[in-house]
C-alpha cells in the first residue's frame, strides 16, 4: 500500500548519500585496486585477473539472493533499509583489510586476496542490494523515481569525485611517515568511517511507502519463473553488462595509461601545477571524468523528458563509442585532446546511469503488472548484478590483456605493452558501449507504456484499500 506522503527534499538527498558512499569504495576498486595489486601488494597482472573472474562470478550469483533474503525481511524500518544500519561497519573494515599487505609469499598473497576480496564483495551486495530496492519502494511516481535516480547519481559522482581528490593525496601524505602499503591501509580507514556515516544518514532519512499486494504470499519459485519472463529486465541486464564493460575497462587502466605512457610519476614535469599546489595529470583526468559525469546526471531528466528514457540511453552510447574511437587516435602529446574527450565521454556515461536505475523500478511495474506479484527486490538485485558481471568482465579483460601484451610492474614497458593500454583507453571500450546502445533497440517499456502501467497499478492499491 502507497501512503499518501509528499516525498522531500531531504528524502532526495538522504537518499543520494547511499550512492556516494557505495561510489566511494566502487571507484577505489576501479582506479586503485588493480595497481595496487601489480605495483604494491606484488600480485602478477595474470594472476589478479583470474582472482577477479573466479571472486566476482561467485559474487554475482550472491545478488539475486540477496534480493530474495531482502524481499522477505519484516521489520519496524521495512525490508530494505535495516541493511544500511546492519552492513555499514562490516563494508568499511572489510574494505581497510582488502588494502592491507601482510608479509607473505606469493601464493598466501593471492589466497589472502581471493578471501579479502570475496568477503569485500558480499558485504557490497548485503548493503547495496537493497539501497538499490530502495528506489522501488519509496514512491510510484515515475517522475520522482527519475528524480531519486538523478539525485542518486548526483551524489554517487560527489562521493567519486571526493574520492579522487581525496586518496592518492592522502596515500602520498601518509607515505611520508609510515610504509607505503601501511599508508593505504591508513587512506582506507578515513574513507570507510566517512561511508559508515553517509549509509547511517540515508537509513535516518529515507522511507518506504510501497509494499506487496496484501494478498500476495512468500513463493520463490513463482518470483522467479516470473522474472524469467520479465523482458524489459533481461535488456537492461545485457545493457547494463556492457555499460559496465565501457567504464571498467576505461578506468581500470587509467593508472597504467598515465603511469606507463604518459609518464606521470608524480614529478613535476608530469603534473599541473596551481599555485603551490601540484596536481598529478592522472588526478586531474579521473577528477574532470567524474566531474562531467555528474553534470551529465545532472542533464539526464531534461533530456529524456524531451528524448524518452530508451532513446536517450541508447544515444549516448552511440557518442561515447563514436568519441572513444577518436580517443585512440590521440598521442601522449595531445594532452588537451585528450581531457576534453575524457570530459565528453564522461558527460555521455553520466548520463545513462540515473535512466538504468529508473528503467529497474519500471521492470518492477512491470512485473507486478504482468503477474499479479511485486518482488522489487528480486528486480532491483539486477542492478548489482549488473555491476558486478560487468566489472567483473572489464576488470579481468584490463589485467588479462595487459599480461597478453607483456606488462611488467614498475618497469619501463615495451611498445606492444603501450599499444595495448591505449586499446583499452579506445577501441575496447568503444565496442562495449556499442554493443549497450544495441541492446535498447529491443527496450519496450516506453515512457507513456509505462504512464498506463502506474495508472493500472494506482488502481489496483486503491481498490485494495477500499
Amino acid at each position: 500500500m502507497m501512503k499518501p506522503q509528499k516525498v522531500s527534499l531531504k528524502e532526495k538527498i538522504g537518499y543520494g548519500f547511499g550512492d556516494a558512499a557505495s561510489s566511494m569504495f566502487w571507484k577505489i576498486f576501479t582506479f586503485y585496486l588493480a595497481i595496487f595489486y601489480t605495483d604494491v601488494f606484488g600480485i602478477p597482472a595474470a594472476a589478479a585477473g583470474t582472482m577477479f573472474l573466479v571472486t566476482r562470478i561467485w559474487d554475482t550469483a550472491n545478488d539475486p539472493l540477496m534480493g530474495i533474503i531482502s524481499d522477505r525481511t519484516n521489520t519496524r524500518w521495512g525490508k530494505f533499509r535495516p541493511y544500511l544500519l546492519w552492513i555499514a561497519g562490516p563494508f568499511a573494515l572489510i574494505g581497510v583489510l582488502l588494502f592491507t599487505t601482510p608479509q607473505l609469499d606469493l601464493q598466501g598473497k593471492i589466497v589472502y586476496a581471493y578471501i579479502t576480496y570475496t568477503l569485500m564483495m558480499m558485504a557490497y551486495t548485503a548493503i547495496n542490494v537493497p539501497y538499490a530496492s530502495l528506489l522501488g519502494v519509496m514512491t510510484a511516481d515515475g517522475n520522482e523515481r527519475t528524480s531519486f535516480a538523478s539525485y542518486r547519481m548526483v551524489f554517487a559522482f560527489g562521493g567519486s569525485l571526493l574520492v579522487v581528490a581525496l586518496f592518492q593525496p592522502m596515500v602520498d601524505f601518509f607515505a611520508g611517515s609510515v610504509a607505503l602499503p601501511t599508508a593505504y591501509q591508513l587512506t582506507m580507514v578515513v574513507i570507510g568511517s566517512i561511508a559508515v556515516g553517509f549509509f547511517l544518514l540515508t537509513f535516518s532519512w529515507t522511507r518506504e511507502r510501497i509494499t506487496p499486494p496484501k494478498e500476495q504470499k512468500n513463493n520463490l519459485k513463482e518470483d522467479l519463473r516470473n522474472l524469467a519472463k520479465n523482458g524489459p529486465w533481461f535488456i537492461l541486464l545485457g545493457a547494463g553488462v556492457a555499460t559496465l564493460i565501457f567504464n571498467s575497462v576505461r578506468d581500470g587502466v587509467a593508472m597504467y595509461y598515465f603511469k606507463y605512457y604518459i609518464a606521470d610519476d608524480h614529478v613535476r614535469e608530469s603534473a599541473i601545477h596551481f599555485s603551490k599546489m601540484t596536481i598529478a595529470y592522472s588526478t586531474f583526468y579521473l577528477f574532470l571524468g567524474q566531474a562531467t559525469n555528474m553534470i551529465g546526471v545532472i542533464m539526464a531528466k531534461p533530456i529524456s523528458a524531451l528524448l524518452g528514457k530508451r532513446r536517450t540511453f541508447m544515444f549516448a552510447m552511440f557518442a561515447a563509442a563514436a568519441l572513444s574511437v577518436v580517443f585512440q587516435l590521440t598521442s601522449k602529446g595531445d594532452l588537451l585532446l585528450i581531457y576534453s574527450l575524457q570530459a565528453l565521454i564522461s558527460f555521455c556515461a553520466g548520463i545513462i546511469f540515473p535512466l538504468l536505475w529508473s528503467m529497474y523500478a519500471d521492470a518492477a511495474d512491470y512485473s507486478q503488472w504482468t503477474t499479479g506479484r511485486r518482488a522489487t527486490g528480486l528486480v532491483f538485485s539486477a542492478s548489482s548484478m549488473t555491476q558486478k558481471l560487468g566489472w567483473t568482465l572489464g576488470g579481468s579483460l584490463t589485467l588479462w590483456l595487459l599480461a597478453i601484451y607483456g606488462f611488467e610492474a614498475n618497469a619501463a614497458q615495451s611498445p606492444e605493452t603501450l599499444k595495448g593500454i591505449k586499446y583499452m583507453m579506445g577501441i575496447v571500450p568503444a565496442a562495449a558501449a556499442l554493443i549497450s546502445g544495441l541492446f535498447m533497440i529491443f527496450y519496450k517499456l516506453s515512457d507513456q507504456k509505462m504512464t498506463q502501467i502506474i495508472a493500472d497499478l494506482e488502481s489496483q492499491r486503491a481498490a485494495e484499500n477500499s
